[in-house]
């Protein structure tokens, strides 16, 4: 019986990989990739040249079972998203829930995730907190929304830049104006990015410069 092992990799700096994680790149048989561009060019800044196969949200279900045959046959094989751990908000939950199922042993490495750096940074509080992804594009937002508005808890989102003041809009709308935010980008690069303030100010501020790039919104829990 083989293995799967979920490879987080960098979310920006390339230098933000372990050791472990890159042995393992090195080791492993067949490495699934969401995009086998991106994760082409860390290889080869590393010197690795592990076969790569594309495994996204368009074609997990089809080479799934594929998949599963090569994992009980003895193939070691390793999952990678485009940036940070597979699986949050990326694809992976269906090849670790069917690898469980087989009776098929599955490894996690620790490394990036792009929420952790931007709650612990954001100043609000970080003992409890809920983690929603992406909100719902449509249909259930409004009820999502209405539901969050008295959690207590520090909420944590994942939201693209052509939405963000959608979103920002919706949060001053169902949980007030004055409720406190951070908005993050450029995590653990360059020009890392981070705007704090009720969500009026922070929507004022994204209002006059349009955002650029993936964010994690933090937001405080009702008080």
């Amino acid at each position: 019986m083989g293995k799967l092992i979920v490879i987080p990799t960098p979310i920006g700096n390339l230098e933000d990989i372990t050791l472990r994680a890159l042995r393992t790149l090195k080791e492993i048989d067949l490495l699934l990739a969401e995009d086998t561009r991106t994760t082409g060019n860390l290889l080869k800044h590393y010197s690795i040249q592990t076969p790569l196969r594309s495994f996204h949200m368009h074609n997990e279900h089809k080479i799934l079972a594929g998949l599963i045959d090569q994992l009980e046959s003895g193939r070691v094989i390793g999952l990678v998203s485009d940036a940070g751990t597979p699986g949050i908000s990326d694809p992976g939950f269906l090849l670790v829930r069917a690898a469980v199922a087989a009776g098929i042993s599955v490894e996690c490495l620790p490394g990036a995730t792009a929420f952790v750096p931007a709650l612990v940074t954001s100043g609000l509080p970080t003992d409890r907190f809920v983690f929603e992804g992406f909100l719902p594009p449509k249909k259930g937002r409004q009820t999502k929304f209405k539901q969050l508005a008295t959690e207590k808890r520090t909420l944590v989102f994942y939201e693209s830049p052509h939405k963000l003041a959608k979103t920002l809009g919706e949060i001053q709308t169902y949980f007030g104006s004055d409720r406190l935010v951070v908005c993050s980008r450029e995590i653990s690069k360059k020009f890392e990015q981070h705007v704090r303030g009720t969500v009026t100010e922070v929507l004022a501020h994204f209002e006059a410069t349009p955002p650029k790039g993936e964010f994690v919104v933090i937001v405080a829990g009702e008080s």
